[in-house]
This record gives C-alpha cells, structure tokens and sequence, in this order.
C-alpha cells in the first residue's frame, strides 16, 4: 500500500463517517472532500472539476426543471388525482393504488419528487376517512423507492452510475436497460409490502388532535401593556419577547375587539393585550418584565386559536428548499410567511429546545398557526407541502398537457438515441421555457443545487480513486479474499457492500464509491464488470433499512415511525431485491 492509497482510503473513512454524523448538509461534504483530494494532491487539478461539466450532471439539471415543468402545469396533479378519485376511502383499494401509483410515477421522474406529491394528499385522505395515516406512508415511501431500477432517469444514483461507467471505458446505461430486473423487483416489492409489509407497519397517529401529537404546552397568557409601561410604543421585535424571554406572541388585541396578526415591526400601545405561547416557567418570567402584567391563562385549545381565518396545520420541509440547514428566526420565518411556528417534529421526535434557533432538515415536520390564507400560500412555495391539504389546484390548462408531451418526446428521443439523452432533455427545457410553461425564475427556483454539487463532487472522488489506484488496490484485496470462490459470491459481496454504505451515505455518494471499485475487481479478475455495475445500480436504489433516504425522511415524521420500523418492514424486502437481483443480473448480463 502506497502512501497515496492509505491517505485515499482515511478521505473516504472520513467522508463516510461525516456523511453520517450529519455535522455537515451532504453537498458540503462531498465539496470540502473535493477540495481536501486537490490539496493533496491525489487529484489532478486539471481533472478537479469534471465531474461539473459531465453528462450526467447536466441531464440530472434537465431532468430537474423537466420536472418543476410537469409540477407547476398541474400535470403530476392531473395524473394523481385521477388515480385517487377512484380510490374512494376503502384503505385495503386506496393502500394497492397509492402504491402503484407512486412506483408508476417513480419510475419515469424522481422518486422523491412523486412520494412528495401523494404525502399531503395520501395524510388528508386519512383524515377524512378516519384511519391513521402511518399504514399508508412508509407503503407509500417504498413503493417509489421500489421502481428506481425501472428506468435510467428514475434516481439520479442511476445517471452517477452511467456517468462512472463512460469514465471507465463502458457504454454508458440505456434508458430501460435495468428495466428486465426492474420490474420484477417492483412487482415483488409491492406485492410483498401489500400482504406483508402492511401488517408489519405499525399503526400509530391516528386521530391525535396536532397540539397532543406535537407535546406542545397548553399554556397561554395574556400579557396586558398597562398605561405608562416602557414597552408602549415599541415595536413587537424590540420587546425581545421570543429572543429572551422565549415566547411566541401569537396574537395582539387592541380596544378589546380588534385583533392583529403579530409583526416585528408593528409599534405596541398602553392597553394592548398580548396572547402568548410558551412553557409555564418562561410565562411566569413576564411577571418579572418591567411594563407586563399577566391576565388570566387561556387554553390552547380556544376557538381564537382556530376558527375560519386562523388555521392551525402541518407542514413539512421539502427537498431543495432555501430554509434547509437555516434557523427560523435566521430566515425570518414569521415576516416572510405571517405565521407562527409553535412545534417541531423531526425524525419522530418532538423538538423541546428553543425553536427559533433550531436548524431545519429536509423532512422536518412543523405545526404552524395563522391566518388560512397565508397557511395555504406555503403549498405556492413550494418550500413547503401541508399536510393533509386537498384542495384542488387549478391546472395550467393546455400548458400541463404540452409540458407532459414535451416530456415524453424528450424521453423518446434518448431512449431510441436519435440525439443524446442530455441533449435531449435540454431541448425539453428550451421548450418549456419558451412555451411559458415555467419560466427560468421558478425553473432554477425547484432546482436540487444541493443534488447536483453532491453528484458532481462525488464524480471527482472517482476520478481520484483511479488516479491514486485505490480502486487496483481494493479490488486485489477483494479478489485476494474471495480466492477461488464461484463469482456470484463477489457479485453478492458488493449488492451488500453498497446496501450498507446507502443507509449513513447518499445513493449518489455510495454509487460513487464502489462502482469503481466494483469494475476494476470485474475487470481483475476477467468478468464482465457490466454485470457489477448493474448489480451496483439496483443496490444503490436498496434504501428501506433506514429512514435516512429521501423518500423515507419525508414520511417519518407525518407517520410518527421510529428507526425500528424501517428495520422490521425493510429487512426482507431487502432480501427479496437482493434474491432477485441475484438471480436475474447475471443472466442478462452475464458474468463471462
């Protein structure tokens, strides 16, 4: 072992353990990654940035605004509505078509983006139907993991993985060449989750009011600003009552019937009285607040709280959104929104600390309270989605119709190879900005720049594990274990290898790392490294042992799961995929 390959090899322990420890967003790890390989010299500079102007990053751009484009005409609205229309409330029909939708969906577009679209809607139809929404959404999360491997574009770790194959000397993936395994793994996977996996989903959330679900406190104040108090015309952010006293002010009432939203900049007056949220022990602090005198305490519950103007919903962090890795009060949530956030989910856990000073994570779930009509204004944003919401969206009319046919042609022209697939897709966003069917503005807007600057990034770390012959030398210590033992024992080898490293790493990053590896042992030892690239790509989609894959963090916190359920439902879906995969790869790719 050369210096260089033990110094490769502490990068990736250290990029995987980062990747892990969540200290860091993914796209700064694999950038700072990328920088550390260039210092050090086991990256050319010349080659540093390839990864950036490479294929599949762009098609992966394409694919994104390609997207937005279907999502902002009502096009995915169309299509899923009409799916669930027919569904009625029967759990047992609306679980089979809630699930093949969202693999169909998934199959042709991100996975994330479909489970993100039936999320809100799948938890709405819960409510109305009476039944916990937690049987429905890890089905949900699976089934669109489960069609990764139906076609190219299904997840980006696909286009990373053709994108590594052309590196090394391969053709690069076909539009439906994974689609032989593909699909049978998603017939398997959802046959499984519908008479197995259901009855291993626990059933937890149904029917909880969202105060009791969120463990928010019951107490509430009335804060009164008597004649002569020093906080009469000062403005609400002046009084500091969220950053010292950690309060939510809620609501201001002045001359005992007109009520005001809360603002930082709105000037308070003697005789204000001021509805506040906070623990018991930070309520009994006004009293030591020169100017406030407490009135009686109220109760969370009060109609005023929510009635026909003031709502009070979920709302969950979307992928891609600019609020990711930001604080509330560093975003300046309550005057870009006009809402008060007054609970927090993450993971299944209800945040008990200082909310304002939390950072958000994708997935992240928050009950937030205020006026309805700035409540429904976050779906717009598309930096959030309300959960439970199912109010119809008005499609762009003939433009959702144009932006799925735009789709589909540019579909049609990579996958037959009339032109390539990136110029392709990037004919599809010429075409849809030039129709009006999204603009540039809210195209760049949805795009994932968190995805692309991890997926380019972690190109590099493969051109850097090529150049230092790290991926030589893992492959001859593999080959050396694995002796003269039948090659299927290898093939099986890297399926759990890359399964283990998708739960801390991102797909993207864990294709990343093993595919060369994966090809320089195939080539090593005179076998089709075509084989374990395909067998790479449908490990690299096997994410239901954790919930740390998109897909899965969207649903954790709506569906109140805990880690332990991922595990009981994931485990032998795992083996199901890994059995077939096992069975069918070799023989459509043989090993000889």
């Amino acid at each position: 072992m050369t210096f260089e390959i033990a110094l490769m090899l502490a990068a990736l322990l250290a990029a995987v353990v980062l990747f892990s420890l969540e200290w860091f967003t993914a796209d700064t790890i694999a950038l700072g990654l990328l920088v550390t390989l260039v210092l050090t010299g086991l990256l050319p500079v010349e080659r540093a940035f390839d990864g950036f102007g490479s294929d599949t990053v762009i098609v992966i751009l394409a694919l994104l605004i390609l997207t937005a484009a279907l999502t902002r005409t009502g096009m995915i609205d169309i299509v899923g509505r009409a799916i669930l229309r027919r569904t009625g409330d029967n759990p047992d029909r609306l679980l089979a078509v809630i699930m093949v939708s969202s693999a169909g969906l998934g199959a042709f577009m991100s996975n994330t983006a479909s489970t993100a679209f039936f999320v809100p809607i799948v938890i709405g139809i819960a409510q109305r139907a009476g039944f916990s929404a937690s049987r429905l959404l890890l089905p949900l999360a699976f089934a669109g993991i489960l069609s990764s491997s139906v076609s190219l574009i299904s997840t980006s770790s696909n286009l990373v993985i053709s994108g590594l194959m052309t590196q090394k000397g391969l053709a690069p993936m076909g539009m439906f060449e994974l689609a032989p395994v593909g699909i049978p793994i998603t017939v398997a996977g959802l046959l499984y989750m519908y008479f197995i996996g259901r009855r291993l989903t626990p059933d937890r959330g149904g029917g909880a009011d969202l105060i009791e679900q969120f463990g928010v406190t019951p107490y509430l104040a009335e804060a009164l600003i008597p004649p002569g108090s020093p906080l009469a015309g000062q403005t609400l952010g002046e009084t500091k009552f969220g950053s010292d006293l950690d309060l939510t002010v809620l609501e201001v009432i002045r001359d005992k019937d007109r009520h005001f939203a809360p603002r930082t900049t709105m000037k308070l007056a003697a005789g204000d009285v001021l509805l506040v949220e906070g623990r018991p022990d930070e309520i009994l602090k006004i009293k030591e607040t020169a100017g406030v005198e407490i009135k009686a305490d109220v109760k969370l519950a009060d109609p005023d709280l929510e009635d026909d103007e003031i709502g009070l919903v979920e709302v969950i962090l979307m992928p891609g959104s600019p609020l990711i890795g930001r604080t509330l009060k560093g975003a300046r949530f309550r005057e870009r929104y006009g809402l008060q956030v007054i609970g927090m989910n993450r993971r299944g856990t209800n945040l008990r600390t200082k909310l304002s000073t939390v950072s958000l994570r994708m997935g992240d779930v928050l009950l937030v309270q205020g006026p309805r009509v700035h409540v429904a204004a976050l779906n717009d944003d598309h930096t959030f989605r309300v959960l439970g919401s199912l109010e119809e969206k008005i499609p762009r009319g003939r433009r959702a119709l144009l932006a799925g046919a735009i789709f589909a042609a540019a579909i049609l022209l990579g996958t037959f190879k009339i032109v390539p697939l990136s110029i392709a897709f990037l004919a599809g966003c010429v075409l849809v900005f030039a129709t009006r069917c999204i603009t540039p503005e809210e195209a760049y807007r949805e795009v994932e720049w968190r995805v692309l600057i991890l997926i380019a990034s972690m190109l590099g770390f493969g051109v850097a594990m090529e150049h230092t012959g790290t991926a030589n030398y893992l492959a001859g210590v593999l080959l050396g274990l694995a002796g003269d033992a039948n090659p299927l024992w290898l093939l099986s080898g890297f399926f759990f290898l890359t399964v283990a490293l998708t739960q801390p790493m991102s797909n993207q990053a864990a294709a990343a790392v093993i595919l060369p590896i994966a090809i320089q042992t195939a080539q090593s030892a005179g076998l089709n490294p075509r084989t374990f690239a395909m067998m790479v790509a449908v490990a690299a989609s096997t994410s239901y042992l954790t919930p740390l894959e998109p897909c899965c963090m969207m649903v954790f916190g709506p569906g109140r799961y805990r880690f332990a359920d991922f595990l009981k439902v994931g485990a032998l879906l795992t083996v199901i995929v890994f059995t077939i995969a096992i069975l069918l790869v070799p023989r459509f790719w043989p090993l000889r």
